[in-house]
């Protein structure tokens, strides 16, 4: 967990609050990404599994963006969680939402958004995935970038290299069944898939 805090920043690791951006090439690629969000007047979500980086982040993004956006973690009551999504979603300009990987990454409704950033990686790609859908919801009409944040030579890169890995077998598990995902039908695939049954006329 240490090695982790060490790749996000070093002032996470060694308990400071001063998040120097030149400190960290994380914050240095977030501040290159979110430049150009601002300029095409889009939305960025933004998960890491940290909660103590939720308010680091959010002071640098108020910075870049010259407003300030969300933080939403597991000590944000009910009552104001369900308030900040709907406040982001609407047609008033809400840049930038953080959010702890635990506490967004289940039930939310975040199609304001078209950007997620995962600011750190988590063990579990499902977690991960889940947390990347809150973009990919029922009513989303634009495409939604994702950016995953590896520290190159740390801990980081085995943890990349094991979410690849799982991946891959989850897939290789899928097509060996020979299972095809509804998804990947075509339309006669489909047709036939809703077809009554019968003899054929």
């Amino acid at each position: 967990m240490k090695l982790k805090q060490i790749c996000n920043h070093p002032d996470q690791y060694v308990g400071r609050e001063e998040f120097k951006p030149e400190q960290s090439g994380k914050f240095e690629q977030l501040r290159e990404i979110c430049e150009t969000i601002r300029e095409k007047r889009e939305r960025v979500l933004i998960f890491t599994q940290f909660r103590e980086m939720t308010e680091p982040i959010s002071d640098f993004l108020a910075g870049i963006f010259g407003k300030e956006g969300f933080v939403l973690h597991g000590g944000t009551p009910v009552k104001r969680r369900n308030e900040i999504v709907a406040q982001f979603n609407r047609e008033q300009y809400i840049p930038y939402m953080v959010l702890s990987l635990k506490a967004g990454g289940v039930g939310l409704n975040l199609t304001g958004a078209n950007h997620v950033i995962h600011f750190d990686r988590w063990w579990n790609p499902a977690v991960e995935n889940q947390a990347t859908d809150r973009a990919f919801r029922i009513g989303q009409t634009k495409n939604v970038l994702v950016h995953k944040f590896v520290t190159k030579g740390t801990i980081e890169e085995k943890i990349d290299a094991i979410l690849e890995e799982k991946q891959k077998l989850s897939g290789d598990i899928l097509s060996t069944n020979g299972e095809q995902w509804i998804t990947e039908y075509n339309n006669e695939e489909l047709m036939e898939l809703f077809a009554l049954g019968g003899d054929k006329a």
